[in-house]
């Protein structure tokens, strides 16, 4: 058994990763969309650099995590990456891979409830600014 608790936050983004856009997918597809090109474009919405930054942000800021989430969006955000930063600057990278870390830290912990809370949250953030 893994100690997750003490994983790089490289690899706890590389789950969260697949692991937000699995749901963020899942949802787009539930809630009636179908066409290829549409998904991806609202996609991008949900999962970029940019919106996940965004996303984080506003958790932080409205108290949502725990002393110990944060601590793990700290360790994913402040985690040495050998990847440069695709359309974005490296603070929003950077700030998205903690996210990424948290998704998938929950993920591996088995907390299941709390990530589909956060998840929840952050469709329906996501969904007021392509709305609005």
């Amino acid at each position: 058994m893994t100690d997750y608790k003490q994983l790089n936050a490289l690899a706890l983004a590389y789950v969260g990763d697949a692991i937000y856009e699995t749901y963020i997918r899942d949802h787009l597809v539930r809630s009636g969309q179908t066409r290829p090109n549409k998904l991806h474009h609202l996609a991008t919405h949900y999962v970029s650099a940019k919106a996940q930054a965004m996303l984080i942000q506003k958790m932080l800021e409205d108290g949502m995590l725990t002393e110990e989430e944060a601590g793990i969006y700290r360790r994913g955000r402040n985690a040495k990456s050998y990847t440069s930063a695709k359309n974005t600057d490296i603070m929003t990278y950077r700030m998205s891979t903690g996210f990424e870390a948290l998704m998938g830290y929950l993920h591996l912990l088995e907390q299941t409830e709390r990530l589909e809370e956060l998840i929840a949250w952050c469709i329906e953030k996501a969904g007021e600014t392509i709305e609005g």
